[in-house]
């Protein structure tokens, strides 16, 4: 419990200094501290998994606390993606569609203020991306404070959800209940989270309440609902969606349809234009020309243009995400763990294959990394930092290059999790650390 509470302590010291490192001493140092507390947190499960659970839980609840309170006193640092939230939830706290205008449209120019408007990304030409789910949390927020604080407090509330969902989850598959630990300390969830405000804490938290759901027997009907919530806050969770499908039976596919079009009809009165900046965001993150992913981008480097690489790969890429999927819906092995693992290879595979090169994309894995120890949710969660281009400071590695070595490291991974994909599970390994 000693070894435990100090190794809290220093991730929440290395937190309370981190803005000040990053601004001071550049993305590489930031980089590095951010990896070491991954690494830190992987030291922390093993020694809580020695603990007596009950103290050694509400020293993870302390710690997990702290950590978020120091980040939250600042403003978001890594990404301005919260400002364009409260803006949405503004426009539409007047009464206006967010999918009508860009925020800099001159019909806008009365809501400007000097807080929220001059920190909006692609402000002059990007209308909202956003989902309506998620459109209707900024408002829901915005009705109750029109601020980033508010927004990132929202978010953080949202963890609760997915803590409690955890625990639970943990108790039904027979794992140590500290093993929440990997999500609660997690410098992945605390700086996109508490420090930047991203969107996905609200998806990832309707995602584990529908999967909960779902694994309650005669509750996927409902659980269809809120995972069509989730994926109508951030398509990824879309996937979770296989949990709640059987051969031949579509009525989950129907619920979660019927949620689809209920949640889209108030903003219909803008025709197409509800898919918002999402085709130009395609094309400006290089995906819509498959430059945009690392295993075609190293390819083209090495042997110059490829035709058809787009189509080829993205063939591949759905086909495999899809069997993945696939196989979540159509197993015959319902148990709550193994439809949790394969509902993690699900993801990973899509975060691995078709996600923007951005940190948070990996967030969706982090629970995973709680329930099941998956190795490469943990390199990729923990090495994803090196992604970061917030500061220029000189000298700096090629992106590219640090891509790759993202990607190898979690390459380098697979073997662990396949070969104990493949290994017998018995009660004396159900606790054991990743």
């Amino acid at each position: 419990m000693l070894l435990l509470a100090a190794v809290g302590s220093v991730l929440v010291v290395t937190t309370s200094v981190g803005l000040s490192v990053h601004r001071g001493l550049g993305d590489i140092a930031f980089r590095a501290l951010a990896v070491g507390q991954g690494l830190l947190v992987l030291m922390a499960l093993r020694l809580a998994l020695r603990c007596p659970p009950g103290p050694a839980l509400a020293l993870i609840a302390v710690v997990a606390v702290a950590l978020r309170l120091v980040l939250l006193q600042a403003p978001p640092h890594l990404s301005s993606d919260a400002y364009r939230y409260v803006w949405d939830g503004r426009v539409q706290a007047a009464g206006i569609n967010p999918y009508r205008h860009i925020p800099a449209d001159p019909a806008l120019e009365a809501l400007r203020d000097a807080a929220i408007f001059p920190n909006i990304n692609r402000a002059d030409y990007a209308p909202t991306i956003y989902p309506p789910a998620a459109q209707i949390l900024f408002q829901l927020v915005a009705q109750i404070s029109d601020s980033v604080l508010a927004m990132r407090l929202a978010f953080v509330l949202c963890e609760f959800v997915i803590v409690a969902a955890l625990l639970d989850l943990l108790r039904r598959i027979g794992k140590p209940s500290v093993r929440v630990l990997a999500y609660a300390w997690h410098p992945l969830a605390v700086w996109e989270i508490a420090g930047s405000g991203h969107l996905d804490a609200a998806m990832i938290a309707a995602m584990m309440a529908g999967i909960w759901i779902a694994l309650v027997p005669g509750r996927r009907l409902l659980a269809a609902a809120v995972l069509a919530v989730a994926a109508l806050v951030k398509p990824p969770a879309a996937i979770a969606l296989a949990v709640t499908w059987r051969a031949w039976d579509w009525r989950a596919p129907a619920v979660a349809i019927a949620v689809a079009v209920t949640l889209y009809l108030p903003y219909l009165s803008v025709g197409t234009g509800v898919l918002g900046f999402l085709p130009g965001y395609l094309g400006e993150e290089r995906i819509a020309t498959a430059e945009g992913f690392w295993a075609v981008a190293s390819l083209q480097a090495l042997l110059g243009p490829l035709p058809f690489a787009l189509t080829v790969y993205l063939a591949l890429a759905v086909a495999i995400v899809g069997t993945l999927a696939l196989r979540v819906a159509l197993h015959h092995d319902h148990a709550p763990e193994a439809v949790l693992t394969r509902l993690c290879w699900a993801l990973f595979a899509f975060v691995f294959l078709l996600s923007p090169n951005y940190p948070w994309y990996w967030l969706i894995l982090l629970p995973f990394v709680a329930l099941i120890g998956f190795a490469p949710g943990w390199a990729a969660t923990t090495a994803c930092f090196v992604l970061y281009d917030e500061i220029d400071e000189g000298f700096d590695l090629d992106f590219a290059l640090r891509d790759t070595l993202l990607n190898l490291a979690i390459l380098a991974t697979l073997p662990f999790a396949l070969r104990r994909r493949r290994a017998p599970r018995t009660p004396a390994t159900l606790g054991a650390a990743p």
